[in-house]
C-alpha cells in the first residue's frame, strides 16, 4: 500500500516497485529510489492519469 501525502504544491508518494505507474517507472515524474522504496513527487501541474489509459477508446 502507497503511502500519500497531499502537500501545497502537489502530491508526496512513498511505493514499492510494483506499485509503481508506467510515468513513474519512466521517471517522467521525479523518482528517488532508497532500498526498496521510491519516492515520488507528483507536481499538481501534471496530470496523474496514465498514458495508457487515455488511449483506451470510451466504453472499452
Amino acid at each position: 500500500m502507497a503511502l500519500r501525502i497531499n502537500l501545497p504544491g502537489g502530491t508526496f508518494k512513498v511505493k514499492t516497485y510494483r506499485e509503481l505507474r508506467v510515468r513513474e517507472r519512466e521517471r517522467r515524474v521525479p523518482v528517488l529510489k532508497v532500498g526498496s522504496m521510491y519516492f515520488i513527487w507528483w507536481p499538481n501541474s501534471q496530470k496523474p492519469s496514465d498514458p495508457e489509459k487515455s488511449k483506451r477508446l470510451p466504453g472499452q
